[in-house]
């Protein structure tokens, strides 16, 4: 592929827009409640409603950072939208943030999850009365540079960064959703607050639709009272994987050599400790009791499920973590009270691989850099990019693509250039013939645009 010409590029169109589809993706966040939300935040910042907008819009379209905000201002955009700030005001905007407004913009975003799961019926696919939906948590590391960042600090992944928490909701049908997002000092204990995070996210997915069974899932960071005490005082599931406890050792060993059950894995699972990939491996499980450390009433009387991979190499008796025991085999434990199958217990378990994917999409879109020196700054960053990921994820599903990737969407629907035409008094925006998701750019449209969807009995 070569230019076919001599081509002299000018910069003199002011009706061309890079972005086009940013118009069905906002109308669809305006059509599920978002800007009535807004209304709510007591920010100390005139127009915090069209300032978040212009947040949210900018980190739909690709920005990563607040200079990148200033892509909200070229061509045409001035006349598709009202209220475009300057990247410069919408830095003094997310400083003006405290940790109360902060927690109001988390809870913006539960209530637009829930209007993004009414406009859109298959955004939680499957999680009606006979359904089924699990929540996920987990935190990752964003690592920074210079010593400028508040809260900056070296936590367990041995990189100077902020901690992110997450809880995404998803279904066996449906790709994950943020429930909830939450900024923490870099050194902040993995489960520092998962009981509260949790429980928040228990409240969300109800409010967005779950009806069915919900699962909780967590590794072995989050083993502990906090997460599965809230887990059942919710009457969900719990599926946590356990540390190698004395107690947990001592079980596995009293499992039956023919209680193993042989299984193959649909597709490869990588072993990180062997740095191999695994396509078989065995489970079995036992009845266990987790926490006994604690008082009587926080001990858990649960299952407590195997799985073991052979070792390429067995080890001697050389004094290793875990002993002659695990000589022949690596073992995976974890617990649950799920009434599931062994064999899908333990598959739902190892799908908790699933927020990886969410984080991803995070790390290559708009938190990629944590923009500002302030904390709470970032913090309100991170809450602006729950809300336009919920968004992306939703459009993705208006536009029959339910699985895209955030990138993708950004691709395919987001950055459609248009140019943009008056008749009467209305603009027309013309797109580009022969684009290859035209239809599903209408889809998108045809949601946004159209009446609610009627509601369910």
């Amino acid at each position: 592929m070569k230019a076919s010409h001599t081509i002299r590029p000018v910069f003199d169109d002011p009706n061309l827009v890079s972005a086009a589809g940013l118009v069905p993706a906002l109308g669809l966040a305006e059509s599920a409640g978002l800007y009535d939300l807004l209304d709510t935040l007591t920010v100390g910042s005139p127009h915090a409603t069209a300032k978040v907008a212009c947040v949210v819009g900018g980190m739909l379209a690709g920005a990563d950072s607040i200079d990148d905000m200033d892509l909200l201002r070229h061509g045409g955009m001035g006349r598709l939208f009202g209220g475009v700030r300057a990247p410069s005001t919408l830095g003094t905007f997310l400083r003006s943030f405290t940790h109360g407004h902060v927690q109001q913009l988390d809870k913006v975003n539960a209530g637009l999850l829930a209007g993004l799961a009414a406009r859109v019926p298959d955004l939680l696919a499957g999680a009606d009365c006979q359904g089924f939906a699990t929540i996920d948590v987990d935190d990752t590391i964003g690592e920074v540079h210079g010593h400028a960042k508040q809260g900056a600090a070296f936590g367990y992944s041995g990189v100077r960064g902020l901690n992110l928490q997450l809880a995404t909701i998803s279904t066996p049908l449906a790709a994950p959703v943020i429930a909830r997002a939450r900024l923490r000092r870099g050194n902040t204990a993995s489960a520092t607050g998962a009981g509260r995070l949790l429980a928040q996210a228990l409240t969300t997915a109800r409010a967005a639709g779950v009806r069915g069974q919900i699962m909780c899932r967590a590794d072995s960071a989050y083993y502990g009272w906090a997460f599965v005490g809230t887990a059942i005082r919710h009457q969900a599931w719990y599926s946590v994987t356990a540390r190698m406890t004395a107690s947990v050792v001592k079980a596995i060993t009293t499992i039956a050599e023919d209680a193993w059950i042989p299984i193959k894995y649909p597709n490869a699972v990588f072993d990180e400790d062997e740095q191999r990939w695994v396509s078989d491996a065995e489970v079995a499980e036992i009845a266990f009791t987790a926490f006994t450390g604690r008082r009587k009433s926080e001990r858990v009387a649960c299952r407590l499920i195997v799985r073991r991979v052979k070792r390429l190499q067995p080890l001697a008796s050389d004094g290793s973590e875990q002993k002659e025991l695990f000589a022949s085999y690596r073992h995976h434990a974890f617990i649950t009270n799920s009434t599931l199958s062994l064999v899908e217990a333990d598959e739902r378990h190892r799908d908790h691989a699933i927020i990886e994917q969410v984080i991803a999409e995070l790390k290559e879109g708009p938190l990629a850099h944590l923009p500002s020196g302030k904390y709470a700054a970032n913090a309100a960053w991170v809450a602006h990019a729950a809300i336009a990921f919920n968004i992306a994820r939703a459009s993705a599903v208006a536009t029959n693509q339910h699985r895209a990737r955030w990138a993708t969407l950004r691709t395919r629907i987001i950055n459609v250039p248009a140019r943009i035409a008056t008749t009467g008094r209305r603009l027309v925006m013309h797109l580009p013939t022969h684009w290859p998701w035209t239809a599903n750019w209408e889809s998108l449209w045809a949601t946004a645009t159209g009446p609610p969807t009627p509601a369910t009995t």
